[in-house]
C-alpha cells in the first residue's frame, strides 16, 4: 500500500517538479549571454556549444529538483506511514529491529585483525 501511495504521490510531484524545473531553466538561461530563448538542438542559427551548454544546463536542473521532491515525497510517506516507500530503504517493524540488534552484536574488529597469519 505504501508504495502505491508513493507512486502516486510521485506521479503529482515528478509534474510539479517539471514545471518549477522549466521555469527555473527560463530564468537562468536568461542571465546567459544572447538570445534569451533557448535554443533547439535542431536549430541551425546555434552553435554547438550554446545547443551543448543548453542541455546540459537544463539537464543538472531538472536532475536536481526532481530528486529535490522525489526525496522529499519519500520522506513524507515515511513520516505518514512509517516506513520508507523506496526499494531499498531502511527495514521497519521487526525485521528493522531484527537487523539493528544483530549490527550491535557483531563484534566491530580492527584492519590488523583481519591480517592473515602463517
Amino acid at each position: 500500500m505504501n508504495k502505491l501511495m508513493y507512486k502516486a504521490l510521485g506521479l503529482l510531484v515528478s509534474m510539479l517538479a517539471s514545471i518549477l524545473a522549466g521555469a527555473i531553466f527560463k530564468k537562468v538561461w536568461k542571465l546567459v549571454p544572447g538570445p534569451d530563448e533557448a535554443p533547439e538542438a535542431t536549430d541551425t542559427r546555434r552553435s554547438w556549444g550554446e545547443i551543448l551548454l543548453a542541455a546540459g544546463l537544463q539537464g543538472a536542473i531538472f536532475a536536481l529538483i526532481r530528486a529535490a521532491f522525489d526525496r522529499a515525497a519519500a520522506e513524507g510517506v515515511r513520516q505518514v506511514t512509517g516506513d520508507w516507500p523506496g526499494d531499498e530503504g531502511e527495514p521497519s517493524g521487526d525485521e528493522g529491529q531484527q537487523a539493528r540488534s544483530l549490527a550491535r552484536s557483531v563484534p566491530n574488529r580492527a584492519s590488523s585483525d583481519l591480517t592473515p597469519t602463517r
